[in-house]
């Protein structure tokens, strides 16, 4: 868990899965889905921008579970490497149109990031990673959480939705200390 903010305040990451495992291309109207709210992202939040050379120099599969056990492989291999795991997937995928679906993009990141090279590569996809993210992804549907990346807060054993603002985190902290 990260600190932020005041000392009562921890984030905790929780990784809801979105898309599980498949070979499969991704279908044309995904893309053209995906596309589009890149479009929309780089509008609304000033200084965004995405390589749209993924769509033509990758194979694109609707497959976000590799990259989800890629963190919890950092995350169980050394503290502090989940954030940057979840850094350096996002940069490979929106700014160098890499394929985070794809085991070999995910090892290379984490031998850049210093992590062991064997025990990640075991630890992609062992059984006990994807229990973990099973884990992870039944606590995310218990929240009621719908949408990704999501922010909610655990308050008095509930959990509330936070809306995000990308462009201004006093309007979630606003949000979090009202409750």
């Amino acid at each position: 868990m990260a600190e932020v903010g005041p000392a009562s305040l921890r984030v905790k990451y929780l990784l809801g899965g979105l898309a599980p495992d498949s070979d499969l291309p991704m279908p044309v109207e995904t893309q053209d889905m995906i596309r589009c709210h890149w479009q929309v992202i780089e509008k609304r939040v000033p200084g965004t921008r995405f390589n749209y050379d993924f769509w033509s120099a990758c194979s694109p599969r609707r497959s976000t579970y590799p990259a989800c056990r890629a963190v919890i492989a950092a995350r169980n291999q050394e503290t502090g490497m989940e954030e940057e795991m979840i850094r350096s997937i996002q940069h490979a995928y929106y700014l160098q149109a890499r394929n985070p679906s794809d085991d070999d993009v995910l090892m290379e990141l984490a031998s850049r990031l210093g992590l062991d090279g064997e025990r990640f590569r075991v630890d992609l996809n062992a059984d006990r990673t994807q229990e973990e993210l099973a884990s992870e992804i039944h606590a995310a549907q218990n929240m009621a959480v719908s949408s990704f990346p999501s922010l909610m807060l655990e308050a008095d054993g509930r959990y509330l939705p936070v809306d995000i603002d990308y462009n201004d985190e006093n309007v979630m902290l606003q949000q979090i200390f009202a409750r």
